[in-house]
């Protein structure tokens, strides 16, 4: 049986410490799964301090909390304003297997 007591519940934000850690956690989580990426930018948001993104940003605290929280819809004008936030840029590509629009 696991001692409940020795377990500690995992944060991501804990181990953002820079840049580039930042960058690759974000890149991860959008390769892995796009609509999880606001959720991720919670978590920087967090890592970083909310009253910091909403200085940068121009957003309100409530609005950065709403957006970026598990099932968070944001615009893409909000969602640029985060990354920019965050020294990071959206860059497209063409698939490798690309599905045919009809």
């Amino acid at each position: 049986m696991i001692d409940t007591k020795k377990l500690h519940r995992f944060d991501m934000a804990e181990y953002l410490e820079t840049e580039e850690d930042i960058a690759y956690y974000l890149e991860a989580t959008a390769l892995e799964d796009i609509s999880l990426l606001p959720a991720a930018l919670g978590t920087v948001a967090r890592a970083r301090g909310m009253s910091d993104l909403a200085r940068t940003t121009g957003l309100s605290r409530e609005t950065l909390y709403k957006t970026l929280s598990t099932g968070g819809n944001p615009t893409l004008s909000t969602l640029s304003k985060i990354l920019e936030a965050y020294g990071v840029r959206i860059s497209l590509a063409p698939q490798d297997n690309p599905v045919a629009a009809s």
